[in-house]
């Protein structure tokens, strides 16, 4: 993480859902979002740290959010709703991470988003083209080869990005509010 600024006024976008199902399926483990914060943050400003969030219409998702916002992100949930025909509807958050990072792209220098969709490229491609460095946090095996070259930094997720027995906490103290 060298190529890093000092200074640096960074947004933070996770798609908490891609990284539930990488995690589980690459580790069998759930990501420590304390950790993923303080490790993309160093010593850059956080403008905003966004996590979206899934939420089934049966499942209870307080203890989760209420833990985002206990280590500094916001939250944004969104329902999944299941119709009589029992197919699901609101399957993602692409699109809302994707006019999440552009309304942020004049405020920031760099958008580091956690995720491996491949979905993203052409918001990579936008923020690019707008003076925006990009930089994409993922599980290798669970991200688009494509998504890795367009960013401007792909940074691999890894064991040491899970959650161990303790519990998350104290919320980092570099976060701004613009």
């Amino acid at each position: 993480m060298s190529d890093m600024i000092m200074d640096q006024r960074i947004a933070i976008l996770v798609d908490t859902a891609n990284m539930y199902h990488s995690a589980k399926s690459r580790f069998k483990g759930r990501v420590d979002y304390k950790r993923l914060l303080d490790m993309i943050c160093r010593h850059r400003k956080i403008v905003r740290a966004i996590a979206f969030v899934m939420k089934s219409e049966d499942v209870e998702i307080k203890p989760f959010t209420d833990a985002l916002h206990a280590v500094g992100f916001e939250t944004r949930v969104k329902v999944i709703r299941r119709h009589t025909d029992h197919k699901n509807k609101g399957g993602n958050w692409d699109v809302g991470i994707a006019l999440a990072a552009a309304e942020l792209s004049t405020k920031v220098d760099c958008i580091s988003l956690v995720s491996g969709d491949g979905d993203f490229i052409d918001l990579i491609d936008y923020l690019s083209h707008h003076g925006v460095r990009t930089e994409i946090y993922a599980f290798e095996g669970c991200v688009s080869n494509e998504l890795m070259e367009k960013s401007d930094g792909f940074y691999p997720l890894t064991e040491e990005w899970l959650m161990s027995d303790c519990h998350l906490n104290q919320a980092p103290t570099n976060i701004d509010q613009e």
